[in-house]
C-alpha cells in the first residue's frame, strides 16, 4: 500500500483493515480522519497523505501547486482489498496549497479533475480547487459545552434566529462585499444577545459553488465556505457565540447535490454517489442529483459529514433539509417518473434506513445535541426514537402550523371569522411530534413578500398584525424560529445579494417591532410555563377556542404550578369587558401587551392587572373581564405565581 515511499511507516491517517471493514459496512462514521488530505511526516519528509474513494477509476493522481499541476507527477495506488480507495504520500505538499484529484474515469468517462469530497477547505468560488488544511484551534467554550445538554433539552426554551451570513449584514465599506466570520461573530452576538434569542441557525455554510443557492447546493460536505474566511475563522464565530451563551444549529443538506463538474457527480466516471437511473437519482425541483442511500459507503460518507460538524465545529444541532424529498420516491414526480419500492409503495426504504442510522449515530455520540427535520408531510413519528419505530429526529418543523397561520394572518380581519379553524386545527396534532414553529426564509422569497408585507391593512395595521403574529407564536406550544429581518419588520422580501434594511431601525415604528420581539423572547425564556411543557399535553389548555364571531382565541400555557393566560384579538376592534374563565382568583398581572405604545400600538390595555372573582365561566372556578386591544396579543399571569 506504500508504493510512493520506501520503508514507509504507518500513519494515523492511513486506513486499517478494520477501517475498510467498517467502510464497506457503512458504519465508519469518522471517515474524515482517513480519507481526504492529511498533512504529516513520513520517513523524515514533510508532506501530505492523500486518499480518495474512486472504485471505478483506472488511475488516480494528485495535482496541485506542489507539483506544478503536473498530471503524472504524483500517482496514487489502489488498495488491493476491494475498497476502491486510492492513496499515497506526496512529499512537499503542504498546508495552504491547492489540489485536485485527477481521475482516469471508468466507463469511457475520460479524465476528470475533481475536488476532494473530504476537503476541509476550498478555494473561494468560482475557483474550484481544494486546499490542504489543518483544523487546529484553541477553543474557549468549555463552559458552554459542559452545560449545553440543559440548553438543548426538550424542556428548555429555544428561540432560534435563522441567519444567512452573506446577507445578514454587508461590509460598511463595500455594500457588495461580505463581512468575514470574525467580524460577524461580534456583530451577531451583540444583536442576538440584545434580542434574547437562545440559538442561531445558520443556513447551509458548507462550501457551495453557486451563491444564489443559499448553500443548499452543497459540494464541500466537510468545509465551511471560504467566502467569509478560513475554517478557523468559522470556528471563532461558533466559539464566540458559545462563550456568550448562544447555541448554534447548522443547516445540513443530505438530500441532493449539484452536478458541477468538480463535485461528486459521476465522480469516477460512474454514478458513484448518486443513482444511475434518473427516476431515483435526479431531483426535478432543484436540477440536482440524489444520493444513493442504499450504498453503504455513501451512508458512511454522509453520516461522517454530520458527525464532523458536531466534533470539529462544536455545532449544537443539525437541521436536515428537505426530508420529505428523501422519504418519498414519488416526491415532485408524475406517474411513470418514479420506481416503486420492493413492496410496490412510494416509500424510499433506503433513505429511511439512512435517516435512522444517522440519528442513532448522532445521539449515540453526541447526546447533548439535537437533530431537526424539515419534513412537510404527515409522515408519522419523525421525532420519535428509532426503537419505537420513529425516524429518530429530536424535533420537526411544523410546516402545517406555518402554512395555516400565515394563510389566516394574510386575510382581511373582516373575513377571519370564517377561517377560525386555521388557528385551532394545529392543536389537534400539536403533540404528535416535537415541533418547532418556523417562520423561515422560505416564507419571504420568490415573490411571497416579507412577513410584514403579507399582513393586511394600512401600515399601522400591518405592524399590529405582525406583532400579533409573533405574540400568538410565542404563546403556542413548540420551539420558535424566526428568519432574520422579521424581528424589526423588514418591508421588502429577502434578497441574498444585499444586506437587511437595518436603516429601518431609525424609525420608531420598526423600533417598536424589534422591542416587542425582544420582550417576547425575554418573557419566553423567563416563564417556564411558556416553554417547559412544549411537548407535554398538560402544558396547554384552551380557555375558549370557539369565539370565531369575534375572532378571539384565549388559552393557557402551564407547567407545574405556573400558568400563563394568552388572549389574542385578531380584529382591529377593541373588545371591552371580555369575559374569560381562570383557574385561580386574585390579581392577574398583564405582563405583555403588543398594543402598548412603546411597541407602536394604540395603548389600549388593562392598566397592568385585572382581578379574578369567584364565578364559574367556561368550566373554570374564577372569572375576570379583560380589555382586548385591537390586533393584539396580551399575556397575563397570577401575581402570586412563583
Amino acid at each position: 500500500m506504500c508504493r510512493l515511499m520506501i520503508n514507509c511507516q504507518r500513519d494515523e491517517a492511513m486506513m486499517t483493515d478494520h477501517d475498510i471493514y467498517l467502510f464497506k459496512q457503512g458504519r465508519h462514521y469518522r471517515l474524515y480522519d482517513k480519507l481526504g488530505a492529511h498533512p504529516t511526516t513520513m520517513n523524515g519528509q514533510a508532506g501530505t497523505w492523500f486518499a480518495v474513494w474512486a472504485p471505478n477509476a483506472r488511475s488516480a493522481h494528485v495535482i496541485g501547486a506542489f507539483n506544478q499541476w503536473n498530471p503524472t507527477a504524483s500517482p496514487l495506488s489502489v488498495r488491493q482489498d476491494g475498497s476502491g480507495i486510492w492513496e499515497g504520500f506526496v512529499p512537499g505538499a503542504r498546508v495552504g496549497q491547492e489540489y485536485k484529484f485527477r481521475l482516469e474515469q471508468g466507463n469511457g468517462g475520460g479524465v476528470a479533475e475533481k475536488g476532494d469530497p473530504f476537503a476541509v477547505y476550498w478555494e473561494e468560488p468560482p475557483r474550484t480547487a481544494s486546499r490542504i488544511w489543518e483544523l487546529d484551534y484553541q477553543w474557549h467554550d468549555q463552559e458552554w459545552m459542559d452545560q449545553r445538554k440543559a440548553q438543548n433539552s426538550l424542556q428548555a426554551p429555544m428561540s432560534i434566529y435563522e441567519v444567512h451570513l452573506g446577507s445578514w449584514k454587508r461590509s460598511p465599506d463595500d455594500p457588495d462585499g461580505f463581512l468575514d466570520y470574525r467580524s460577524m461573530a461580534h456583530l451577531l452576538v451583540e444583536h442576538v444577545t440584545a434580542m434574547g434569542f437562545t440559538h442561531v441557525e445558520i443556513m447551509p455554510i458548507m462550501e457551495h459553488p453557486f451563491y444564489g443557492s443559499w448553500g443548499y447546493q452543497t459540494v464541500g460536505y466537510f468545509a465551511p465556505t471560504s467566502r467569509y474566511g478560513t475554517p478557523q475563522d468559522f470556528m471563532y464565530l461558533i466559539d464566540h457565540l458559545h462563550q456568550n451563551g448562544i447555541g448554534v444549529i447548522l443547516d445540513w443538506v443530505p438530500s441532493h447535490f449539484p452536478a458541477d463538474a468538480h463535485g461528486l457527480s459521476r465522480f469516477d466516471g460512474t454514478h458513484l454517489f448518486e443513482h444511475e437511473d434518473a427516476r431515483k437519482g435526479f431531483h426535478p425541483d432543484w436540477n440536482s442529483s440524489i444520493f444513493n442511500y442504499g450504498r453503504y459507503e455513501v451512508q458512511a460518507y454522509l453520516i461522517s459529514s454530520a458527525l464532523f460538524w458536531l466534533e470539529k465545529y462544536h455545532a449544537d444541532g443539525l437541521r436536515v433539509d428537505a426530508v420529505a424529498s428523501m422519504i418519498y420516491l414519488d416526491y415532485s414526480r408524475k406517474e411513470g417518473e418514479w420506481i416503486p419500492n420492493q413492496y410496490g409503495g412510494n416509500e424510499n426504504l433506503e433513505a429511511l434506513d439512512f435517516l435512522r442510522r444517522l440519528n442513532m449515530a448522532v445521539y449515540e455520540n453526541y447526546p447533548d445535541v439535537q437533530t431537526m427535520a424539515e419534513e412537510s408531510t404527515s409522515w408519522p413519528m419523525v421525532s420519535r426514537p428509532v426503537y419505537l419505530g420513529g425516524l429518530g429526529f429530536g424535533m420537526k418543523w411544523n410546516m402545517g402550523w406555518m402554512n395555516d397561520t400565515l394563510s389566516y394572518m394574510s386575510k382581511d380581519p373582516v373575513h377571519r371569522k370564517f377561517y377560525h379553524d386555521q388557528l385551532t386545527f394545529g392543536l389537534w396534532y400539536a403533540y404528535t411530534e416535537n415541533f418547532i414553529l418556523p417562520l423561515s426564509h422560505d416564507e419571504v422569497v420568490h415573490l411571497k413578500g416579507s412577513l410584514l408585507d403579507k399582513m393586511p391593512g394600512d401600515s399601522w395595521q400591518k405592524r399590529a398584525n405582525l406583532r400579533l403574529l409573533f405574540g400568538y407564536m410565542t404563546g403556542q406550544p413548540g420551539k420558535k424560529l424566526l428568519f432574520m429581518g422579521g424581528e424589526f419588520g423588514q418591508w421588502r422580501e429577502w434578497n441574498h445579494d444585499a444586506s437587511l434594511d437595518w436603516h429601518l431601525l431609525d424609525q420608531p415604528a420598526h423600533q417598536g417591532i424589534r422591542d416587542w420581539v425582544r420582550d417576547l423572547n425575554l418573557a419566553y425564556t423567563r416563564e417556564q410555563a411558556l416553554y417547559a411543557g412544549d411537548y407535554d399535553q398538560n402544558g396547554f389548555a384552551w380557555e375558549d377556542c370557539h369565539d370565531s364571531d369575534q375572532s378571539v382565541l384565549t388559552f393557557f400555557r402551564q407547567y407545574q404550578q405556573e400558568v400563563i393566560l394568552v388572549a389574542c384579538n385578531f380584529t382591529p376592534v377593541p373588545r371591552y369587558r371580555y369575559r374569560v374563565g381562570l383557574p385561580r382568583g386574585g390579581t392577574w398581572l398583564e405582563i405583555l401587551n403588543s398594543d402598548a405604545t412603546v411597541y407602536g400600538g394604540s395603548g389600549v390595555g388593562n392598566k397592568g392587572a385585572v382581578e379574578a372573582r369567584h364565578a364559574s365561566w367556561h368550566g373554570f372556578p374564577y372569572m375576570t373581564e379583560l380589555t382586548l386591544p385591537p390586533l393584539a396579543a396580551v399575556f397575563f399571569k397570577p401575581a402570586s405565581q412563583p
